[in-house]
């Protein structure tokens, strides 16, 4: 089979108004000489109110000055799509900016209807952050690729291959309807040696524009994978400004240890948990859908650095904590096992929501209690009212962080959560909760989440790690 690698450029990656740009370019033409290349970007970088903003959060804070009757305009949407075109060779400039006036006239159009409705929702918000973000910035991107002589194409959106479910603000992937959808995507590809696509940007069966989750760009190029990959041999490819490390390097600066190989558990784990690896969704949707094909996390700077992500990594050296990573902004919510039981079983048939843990059970007055921790507070905020639907009595706690320790072989370690937890005991923060299981391949400690305490923690841990002694 011939190759193909799916290769997803972030916000950062491109740069701050396209800066990195020459840096990419650089990148596919590596990448294109043994495979055919799918290209996923996400909203650029640029400059706004003296601070670096990622698009997206420029055009959501527009939308929602709109749903409150004040108009911004686009124009700050324009800008750093004004230096990109610098870019594109002089004879596709004039196509170029016809193409930037069109889909910005579509966002100005959205924001009309946004200050008349007062409602910024659903596919109104799907539209705004379409036309002004990823799917415009693919179709710049593709005059950027023609103009370095690649032999490139956009996918527009009448044949977009990424068909969600209709639950619009945080839609779900459609995978075998986005099978029966992939012929005029297949033919491009056959004809071009490059594509160009939007990420985190979905449509309905019927056509309506959708958005993933924030980081759905990495749930596009993994749906792209499992798309292709009965036909191809494919592999994943997100660039990134380095590869994957034992620690947040913006958090711990001594003793980081460079991570060649993760496993799907692994890389899943620690995603969930607050290491921007990639979303931890993309991997649960190769699972599901019976995928196997290599991740590769590249540091794009130094692309000989990297980590490979399998299902089963051959590599089993190095040290089975791998990594330490912290989660602020979670809640825990107490709630009677029957109870719980009817919420999971919603959850996942109706919300398609995974981002939560089991900790261990408790017992009051004969009756049983499960705790949930959900690792992101602002969708328990959100859901409070579905959530204690399931049980009124139930409590929520917020303002809950977490640290937690990964490997899938810290078996061999001897007495590894012992010293974690003494250790920051030491340092004087408070356990309030803890879960250490082998089969899991994590430790978890539960502690306030007040000020600097989980990066004082993850710190604390870190430095531990170099100590730990392992059979």
């Amino acid at each position: 089979m011939e190759n193909l690698v799916v290769s997803k450029f972030g916000g950062s990656a491109v740069g701050v108004d396209g800066i990195l740009i020459p840096t990419i370019i650089k990148r596919i033409n590596e990448l294109k000489k043994d495979s055919k290349v799918i290209t996923v970007f996400s909203a650029p970088l640029t400059t706004y109110n003296e601070k670096q903003r990622s698009l997206t959060d420029i055009a959501l804070e527009i939308g929602r000055s709109a749903e409150k009757g004040e108009s911004l305009g686009t124009e700050i949407l324009r800008k750093p799509y004004q230096k990109i075109v610098e870019m594109v060779d002089k004879t596709l400039q004039d196509d170029c900016n016809r193409t930037i006036n069109s889909f910005l006239e579509k966002a100005e159009a959205v924001l009309a209807e946004t200050l008349q409705k007062r409602e910024f929702a659903n596919e109104t918000r799907a539209r705004l952050l379409a036309y002004s973000g990823e799917v415009l910035m693919s179709h710049v991107m593709n005059y950027v690729l023609k103009s370095s002589g690649i032999k490139s194409e956009v996918i527009s959106f009448d044949i977009w291959p990424i068909i969600t479910d209709n639950n619009l603000e945080s839609a779900n992937f459609l995978a075998s309807e986005s099978s029966e959808r992939m012929s005029g995507v297949e033919k491009l590809l056959e004809e071009n040696d490059v594509l160009s696509i939007g990420g985190f940007i979905g449509k309905t069966v019927e056509g309506v524009e959708t958005t993933y989750e924030r980081g759905g760009s990495d749930r596009t190029a993994a749906d792209l994978g499992i798309l292709f990959s009965k036909k191809y041999n494919t592999r994943i490819d997100f660039e990134k400004d380095s590869a994957v490390l034992s620690a947040d390097p913006r958090v711990v600066k001594e003793e980081l240890e460079s991570i060649t190989s993760l496993s799907y558990n692994e890389a899943r784990i620690a995603g969930m948990f607050g290491m921007k690896i990639l979303d931890p969704i993309a991997i649960k949707e190769i699972v599901e859908n019976g995928v196997e094909m290599p991740i590769i996390i590249t540091d794009m700077g130094r692309p000989e650095k990297i980590t490979t992500i399998e299902r089963k990594p051959s590599e089993k050296n190095g040290h089975p904590l791998k990594i330490v990573t912290g989660k602020k902004n979670c809640s825990i919510v107490r709630i009677e096992k029957e109870a719980s039981e009817r919420l999971f079983q919603s959850l996942d048939r109706d919300k398609r929501y995974s981002e939560f843990v089991v900790l261990s059970p408790f017992t009051k007055d004969d009756i049983e209690f499960t705790r949930i921790l959900f690792l992101d507070g602002d969708y328990v905020k959100r859901n409070e009212r579905y959530i204690l639907g399931f049980d009124s009595l139930a409590s929520i706690t917020y303002n809950r962080g977490v640290i937690t320790l990964i490997g899938d072989e810290m078996w061999r370690v001897q007495q590894v959560a012992s010293k974690a937890s003494s250790r920051i005991g030491e340092v004087g923060l408070n356990i309030l909760n803890m879960d250490a299981q082998e089969e899991t391949s994590r430790i978890i400690i539960v502690i306030e989440d007040s000020a600097d305490s989980i990066e004082k923690a993850i710190r604390t841990v870190h430095a531990e790690r170099s100590k730990i002694k392992f059979v």
